[in-house]
């Protein structure tokens, strides 16, 4: 699954990700939980693919076997090791290998991680051969591994390995944007044809999320699962979103606005959609996406459709069904909006 989201710092983190996937230097992704961290590393290595991608929670490596679990261990090296064991440095070797919250790596780990970045070998447990590895380190976080360095909680040196290229992963309070375009995705997994009234999804748009993209699925498999028609009411939504008084007080339309762009063709397509019916058309935020895509690129369809998650014949489509006539330096040429 792609970084779901057509709001431009998403864009441009899409974009960025890209550009580095077929390198092999470290990179730092940091945000907030429920952000989409592991997706954006996915997409990362979906940009390049080399060997495996093998995922490393780094809060689950605790107690005494914590070092064979991500380094492996000989034959008899301890109690209990009957046979030999690969790590899940091993594993990845080839490929890319993604510590997932590498801020909660036990320190006595994180010695070891560093010799793994500086001389690309590391050890069994058991072992007195030191082995040869080739992977790529992407590492995640919530927290400021600045002030974990700070704090005596993390390795300054390790910091700097891992804090070559750094990517910050915006929470979905700020691209609130992204919300119906994200909605409507989720939506699609679930392999019915479901709509939002506009009462819910101005409630949605409303909410912070706390627990970002993670809650909002969340969220959308709750009402899926309690709702028993096609029409998803702010009833369907849990209690929480719909009256959280932390929730921003601006107007629920002007909120539902933002997400379809400021341009005078798009209110009056957002008002007209929500004049004779209680649904927001989504259709809408497909067309601003592509309009906003073909313009963060300059109209090169080809890397629009990229950051759209969508294949070049489809965009061609869709632009020929929304009356697309044209693609400059500024972006698309629509017709108005009706």
């Amino acid at each position: 699954m792609a970084l779901l989201g057509r709001s431009p710092r998403i864009l441009q983190i899409r974009m960025q990700l890209e550009k580095l996937g077929a390198s092999r230097t470290p990179v730092l992704i940091q945000g907030e939980s429920g952000t989409g961290k592991e997706v954006a590393a996915r997409e990362l290595f979906d940009a390049a693919p080399r060997g495996q991608f093998v995922p490393i929670d780094c809060g689950s490596l605790v107690g005494p076997l914590m070092e064979s679990e991500l380094f492996g261990h000989t034959k008899g090296a301890f109690t209990g090791a009957g046979e030999a064991k690969k790590g899940l440095i091993e594993l990845a070797n080839g490929g890319t290998a993604f510590f997932d919250e590498v801020g909660d790596l036990p320190v006595e780990l994180q010695v070891k991680l560093l010799r793994v970045l500086q001389e690309r070998e590391y050890r069994p447990v058991g072992s007195l051969q030191r082995n040869q590895v080739d992977i790529r380190i992407v590492a995640a976080t919530h927290r400021d591994l600045q002030r974990e360095v700070g704090a005596g909680r993390f390795r300054e040196d390790l910091f700097h390995r891992l804090n070559v290229i750094r990517l910050t992963l915006p929470p979905l309070r700020e691209r609130k944007e992204d919300i119906p375009l994200i909605v409507e995705r989720f939506l699609s997994f679930t392999g019915k044809r479901y709509t939002v009234a506009e009462d819910a999804m101005e409630a949605m748009m409303r909410y912070n999320w706390p627990g970002n993209i993670r809650e909002l699925k969340n969220c959308i498999d709750r009402m899926v699962a309690f709702n028993s028609g096609p029409l998803l009411h702010s009833s369907d939504l849990p209690s929480g979103v719909v009256a959280d008084e932390s929730a921003e007080p601006a107007p629920a339309k002007a909120a539902v606005a933002g997400a379809f762009g400021s341009s005078q063709g798009d209110l009056r397509a957002l008002s007209a959609a929500t004049t004779h019916s209680p649904v927001l058309r989504l259709e809408l935020v497909e067309r601003r996406a592509i309009e906003q895509a073909l313009t963060y690129t300059h109209g090169d369809r080809t890397t629009a459709a990229h950051l759209l998650g969508i294949g070049r014949t489809t965009l061609y489509r869709k632009l020929k069904e929304y009356g697309y006539s044209s693609v400059g330096a500024q972006g698309p040429d629509f017709p108005p909006s009706s």
